[in-house]
Parts: structure tokens; sequence; C-alpha cells
């Protein structure tokens, strides 16, 4: 794994609220900035993509990830 330096902003708000469209129009308007994408254990949902909504992994990944600091929060 690579470290690489730069700012790190997180959109946190209810469900509904707005945060993807808000998102989206950053994008489109800065191409320099890039959409980080969540990891999570929940099972996928029929209308997600593994990469593209979250990157879907086992409970036992998620703790492995942790343990060796793979995850910016």
């Amino acid at each position: 794994m690579t470290q690489e330096t730069g700012k790190l902003i997180i959109f946190s708000a209810p469900s509904g609220s707005g945060k993807t469209t808000l998102v989206h129009d950053i994008l489109h308007v800065f191409p320099q900035v890039q959409f980080s994408v969540s990891a999570c254990s929940r099972p996928r949902r029929e209308n997600e993509i593994h990469g593209k909504d979250y990157y879907f992994i086992s409970p036992r990944e998620f703790q492995d990830f942790i343990k060796e600091g793979a995850f910016a929060e």
C-alpha cells in the first residue's frame, strides 16, 4: 500500500439529504478531486456494484484491514 498526502473531505448527513448530488457536482466542477469508495461488511443490495457503491468485504477482511491501518478513518 502506498501512502499519499492530500486532504480528506467527508460529507456526512442523513440519508436523502443530497450528499450524493453534492459530491457528483463537486467531482464535475473539480476534476482533480477523487471519490473514495467506502468498505462495508454487509451483504450487497441488488442495485449496488462492488467497487463503485462500496467494497463489499467479509467481517474478517474488515477486521484485518483495521489492524493493518488500511482505512482512512
